[in-house]
């Protein structure tokens, strides 16, 4: 299952790097011409103003006089100038030193050459004097301060852009958790709302959203219709069968008092009677465990069913501890019961003085156990009794099925029934292990808090 938070964040983290990338490199193309474009201007007026020096002593000679500017002053600062004519005459700034720029007399325009340590670029414009001759004047500048201002520039977009998108990613992450809210809240309240038979406020959603909500709600209505019309026909075919399986009986204990052999007959229909049983609680408890929220209390059902044992003469001369957990199961309560007493119910049968209910958590998982210190089960036999519900002593009233109807309840809910022996009593071991309710709510609810 893909998240829509999640999709909106990733497609966020590709729109800010695509939005970065392109327009990072328009903006830098954009620096660059302005700082190359601001670097030719600088050119041109530190080359206005060697003319106007240039003019105003008209000896080339003593053009230091008044082209005292420090930079022109530093050994390869990076900032020169130089005057040539076709004569071979050449002067040249401090700065220069020893070297001579290669820039052929009567050039004009903008140029690029080696300079002292590195490229530099040029404006040159040739002047004639009064007295007719003809120089070439160059000005230059080292391209470093060029490429460490555009680096300086590169610096700037990328921090700029890369903020730009974290805040464009932050900002599209809390604007998919406030679009997703509603869904959320939907989630919970279909969970929530579905034992308690209440539909769905439109109001409480967006107007986006109230479509959805009519059709959950119309969804829940026919799924509990189906889920109720389920357990009536189940309670009918009950009805129906055990009625007629009534009276047979009553017929077989009138024919038994002038038939002695009516023993089989007894079998045979105790028979018919459990398995119509296990299969009424098979199809109960598939329409239950398809209910989105259904939960029963463990403690309660273990305190209604520790009184009703404790009353009842099974229990008269035995030991009966039990201990239970505070927790919920996701299971019908009436399904929880019925599991439980038919543990209890084949304990009593079987114990000679003890008999012990425990209930703890395990993880996701309640683990019920039923002990006793009667004869147990043998290892070999017990997946048997589970599946077919075989009676392995016929010496004690009852159907045999018991313990094949908790295992087939528990299934059908994702548990499972496993029987071992007790280390404590030495008798039968019944563990029922069923999943905790909640546990999807509880966790949603966790990651709001």
């Amino acid at each position: 299952m893909r998240s829509l938070q999640r999709r909106v964040i990733v497609g966020g983290l590709v729109w800010a790097l695509l939005t970065t990338v392109i327009g990072g490199f328009a903006l830098v193309s954009v620096f660059d011409q302005i700082a190359d474009r601001r670097f030719n201007e600088a050119l041109r007026e530190q080359h206005t103003q060697i003319l106007v020096a240039f003019a105003t002593v008209e000896d080339p000679a003593r053009i230091e006089e008044v082209a005292v500017a420090p930079a022109y002053q530093r050994v390869y600062s990076g900032r020169y100038w130089q005057i040539s004519n076709m004569e071979g005459g050449m002067f040249t700034s401090p700065s220069l030193f020893d070297f001579e720029l290669d820039v052929a007399s009567g050039r004009s325009g903008l140029w690029t050459t080696p300079g002292p340590q590195s490229l530099v670029r040029g404006y040159s414009e040739e002047v004639t004097l009064e007295n007719g001759s003809v120089w070439t004047v160059s000005v230059a500048a080292s391209l470093d301060a060029l490429a460490s201002e555009r680096a300086e520039m590169q610096r700037f977009v990328a921090l700029a852009f890369g903020l730009i998108g974290a805040i464009g990613v932050a900002c599209a992450a809390l604007l998919t958790g406030v679009l997703v809210a509603p869904l959320r809240k939907l989630r919970d309240d279909v969970a929530r709302r579905w034992d308690t038979g209440k539909s769905l406020n439109t109001e409480d959603y967006p107007t986006e959203v109230a479509p959805l909500v009519d059709d959950i709600n119309e969804l829940i209505a026919r799924n509990r219709s189906i889920l109720d019309k389920g357990r009536r026909q189940a309670a009918d075919l009950a009805h129906a069968l055990k009625t007629p399986s009534a009276a047979l009986r009553n017929e077989l204990v009138s024919f038994s008092r002038t038939n002695d052999k009516t023993g089989q007959m007894f079998e045979a229909l105790d028979r018919i009677d459990a398995q119509i049983t296990r299969s009424l609680a098979r199809m109960r408890a598939s329409s239950a465990a398809d209910a989105v929220d259904v939960h029963s209390d463990v403690a309660r059902s273990i305190a209604r069913l520790e009184r009703l044992f404790r009353a009842s003469p099974q229990a008269d001369g035995k030991n009966f501890d039990t201990s239970a957990v505070e927790t919920s199961v996701a299971i019908d309560q009436q399904d929880l019961e019925e599991m439980l007493g038919n543990l209890l119910d084949n304990a009593f049968k079987w114990a000679r003085s003890s008999v012990s209910l425990s209930a703890v958590v395990e993880g996701h998982s309640l683990i019920l156990s039923v002990e006793d210190d009667g004869p147990g089960i043998p290892e070999k036999m017990r997946a048997t009794v589970l599946e077919e519900g075989k009676r392995l002593d016929t010496s004690v009233p009852g159907t045999g099925i018991g313990l094949s109807i908790v295992s087939d309840l528990s299934q059908a809910y994702g548990g499972e029934l496993n029987l071992d022996k007790s280390n404590t009593l030495n008798g039968l071991k019944c563990v029922l292990v069923l999943p905790i309710a909640q546990l999807k709510l509880d966790r949603t609810d966790a990651q709001s808090a």
